[in-house]
């Protein structure tokens, strides 16, 4: 037991987490954005709060940027500042849907124009990575149709892969392109990338460096994510989780807040199939929208969230369930899963963290460590960071 759970501490270790630089900013729903005081101006000062997280959970090193929201004029300077802070840039998100030239779509556009300035986004991103030392090109499209007839639906198909092609082209020896899929929003009659299968297709015909982002709130109600995550790790296609929480459709709530058991079925198939070694180089992002809740806190509790399910899938007694499953024993099998969901790993992260130097609860260490009185009373003037509703 000893052996075990030294293991399962070493594990937790070494996993990391990575932010969204826009979780530390304002967000809302369609209706309103509420915004809160000490909320970030410029992505620097994200990065500042992006580094407090990382230093009382000790996980989450990286950080993602969103173009053009965190668009500065030294890309370099700002992976310097990051570095400065123990941080690093982590995955480059494109933006091709706030503009208006987008409303038909983007990549999927029929007027090649349209395309022609998406691709040219998508490129200036690659830009970005190689300035910032950045590996992952994060690609979500709100491209598809409201209507039938509206337009073709294979040409659209046609447009999207000539448009990943030529980016795929322009990447670095060690970059990728995380392709991410979502069943519908903002389209509703079609959407171009809908789910994992569509986004595998592509990413087969790209070529390896092409790899699938599972985010856990977009998929329909019932959907198996965790099957679909051993798919793709099989198929070495699995390039990265958005994890969040929904309770209708990409509700963007933190993850693990509304169907925890989801989340350890997640990991434990993660964990089985080889998703926590470094080589596999499976990315865990969160993508969330804190849009009531205080931003810093709801990001170390999400990482907590993440660590705990993390633990739990670690602590399945895997002889035990391969036993059970070859017996066709379908009790003891779900009761071996059980026993693992069911045990209290609060106990165990706090030893993991003291042992890092950390403080047991980071959630406490962050409420004295007075940084949230501190940007209320300095972030005065200027302009938060955040989008409109």
């Amino acid at each position: 037991m000893t052996v075990v759970r030294d293991a399962v501490k070493a594990a937790l270790k070494a996993q990391r987490i990575e932010t969204p630089s826009w979780s530390y900013g304002n967000s809302g729903t369609r209706f309103k954005v509420f915004a809160q005081s000490g909320v970030p101006r410029t992505p620097w000062e994200k990065l500042d709060d992006a580094s407090k997280v990382h230093e009382f959970t000790g996980v989450a090193p990286k950080v993602s940027l969103h173009i053009p929201w965190d668009r500065v004029e030294d890309y370099a300077a700002l992976a310097a500042y990051a570095k400065e802070r123990g941080l690093e840039l982590g995955a480059i998100n494109s933006n091709t849907f706030q503009d208006d030239d987008y409303r038909l779509g983007s990549v999927c556009h029929p007027d090649p124009k349209v395309r022609r300035k998406a691709v040219g986004h998508l490129l200036e991103c690659v830009d970005i990575m190689d300035a910032t030392g950045s590996t992952d090109l994060k690609l979500w499209f709100a491209d598809g149709t409201n209507y039938p007839g509206q337009d073709d639906i294979a040409g659209r198909q046609e447009r999207l892969a000539e448009s990943l092609a030529e980016v795929y082209a322009r990447l670095g020896e060690d970059q990728r392109i995380l392709l991410e899929y979502k069943f519908f929003e903002p389209a509703f009659y079609t959407t171009d990338v809908p789910d994992w299968g569509t986004a595998y297709a592509h990413c087969l015909k790209l070529g390896p460096k092409a790899q699938v982002v599972v985010d856990t709130g977009h998929h329909a109600p019932g959907t198996n994510i965790e099957f679909i995550v051993a798919l793709l790790l099989r198929e070495g296609r699995l390039g990265g989780f958005d994890f969040n929480s929904r309770f209708y459709a990409d509700d963007d709530l933190m993850v693990g807040s509304a169907d925890p058991f989801q989340l350890f079925r997640i990991m434990h198939e993660v964990a089985k199939n080889g998703g926590l070694r470094t080589e596999t180089n499976v990315a865990f992002m969160l993508d969330q929208c804190h849009n009531i809740e205080a931003k810093i806190p709801a990001v170390i509790r999400s990482v907590m969230n993440v660590q705990e399910a993390t633990a739990k899938a670690l602590l399945v007694d895997r002889d035990a369930l391969t036993a059970a499953q070859a017996a066709g024993d379908v009790l003891a099998a779900n009761a071996v899963l059980m026993d693992a969901y069911n045990t209290d790993v609060r106990p165990l992260l706090r030893e993991v963290r003291e042992e890092q130097g950390l403080h047991p609860d980071p959630v406490a260490a962050y409420a004295a460590s007075g940084w949230q009185e501190r940007i209320a009373s300095e972030r005065v003037g200027g302009e938060q960071a955040g989008w409109g509703a």
